[in-house]
């Protein structure tokens, strides 16, 4: 009797909310958006947040069978596990991959050239990754190299929010130039949501890539990495300026990211901007605004850059 009452009550309640007027109002703002996009009435499912997080965590636990898998593992039946594992991760993403897919066409339903388009992708991406772990390792190996709070380098994969970003990174890089662009930002924008690393999928890093604590760091879409670079947390290798064309819209894939060569340390809270160059074997220090390239082998320090900003009244 308790639970009709309620429901009445909740029934009462929504009644003078009156949702159903507001359902509809949504629905014909949703219809006129799907019109001027040129969308029929049933749009193509976008890929799943959900299940790139869960494609993530499989291939992960593929890469890293002992440390990110099943805790249960003996050595015998590794291979099987990731054999297995592997399997089913794929299978996942290659339905993920033919919804991006399907919605960049524009179609009624699947095409088959995408449907063979979408297993294509997929096997040319399991093929690069023992390629990724590969890097990963050198990834893993300057962390612990790097840090001297680093005990072990099972603790710098299991607990450092910087290489979960990496590893979401070099995953969704090989996508990116796959084709799978939308995917590939997912993924980044997934571990930037759990760890405070924004990574864009489009950017080069070489390896042995080393984020020590992480949280605000920002890499741009055309950004460029060289070997052996380390950053510390809020560092931002962002743009300058945003042109823009004839019409006044953003002109989208210009080179506008920093390129940063080898052996590179860049300290936290730097802001670099533009495409500029940062030379092999320079530093850079905390807090620094940098918007020029700098010759292999500097020291620039945020009283330098002060010095020179307002040097002759410049800047003020």
């Amino acid at each position: 009797m308790n639970n009709n009452k309620r429901a009445r009550d909740i029934s009462l309640r929504t009644t003078c909310l009156e949702v159903d007027s507001i359902v509809a109002e949504l629905r014909a703002l949703r219809l006129a958006s799907l019109e001027r996009r040129n969308r029929h009435d049933n749009p193509p499912r976008l890929p799943t947040r959900t299940i790139l997080t869960s494609v993530v965590e499989g291939i992960s636990a593929a890469l890293f069978p002992n440390r990110l898998g099943s805790a249960e593992l003996a050595d015998e039946g590794i291979d099987h596990y990731v054999g297995h594992t592997l399997n089913m991760t794929l299978r996942e993403l290659i339905v993920q991959i033919q919804h991006e897919l399907h919605y960049n066409s524009g179609l009624e339903v699947l095409s088959c050239e995408d449907r063979s388009r979408s297993l294509a992708i997929t096997q040319a991406f399991a093929k690069q990754l023992p390629e990724i772990r590969k890097l990963l390792e050198s990834d893993i190996k300057a962390a612990y190299e790097g840090d001297p709070a680093a005990r072990n380098v099972d603790e710098v994969l299991v607990c450092y929010p910087g290489i979960k970003a990496i590893i979401h990174y070099r995953l969704a890089h090989v996508l990116h130039g796959l084709g799978v662009p939308l995917i590939a930002r997912m993924i980044s924008e997934i571990a930037h949501s759990q760890t405070g690393v924004e990574i864009h999928p489009g950017a080069q890093i070489g390896g042995s890539f080393f984020i020590d604590h992480g949280t605000g760091v920002v890499i741009g879409e055309t950004a460029i990495i060289g070997q052996n670079v380390r950053l510390y947390q809020a560092v931002t290798l962002g743009a300058k300026r945003f042109p823009v064309d004839e019409n006044g819209a953003l002109v989208k894939g210009n080179l506008r990211h920093p390129i940063v060569e080898d052996d590179v340390v860049i300290y936290a809270g730097a802001t670099i901007l533009g495409r500029i160059t940062i030379g092999r074997g320079s530093t850079i220090g905390g807090n620094v605004w940098l918007t020029r390239s700098v010759p292999p082998g500097s020291n620039i320090s945020q009283a330098q850059m002060r010095h020179e900003m307002f040097e002759g009244g410049a800047g003020i």
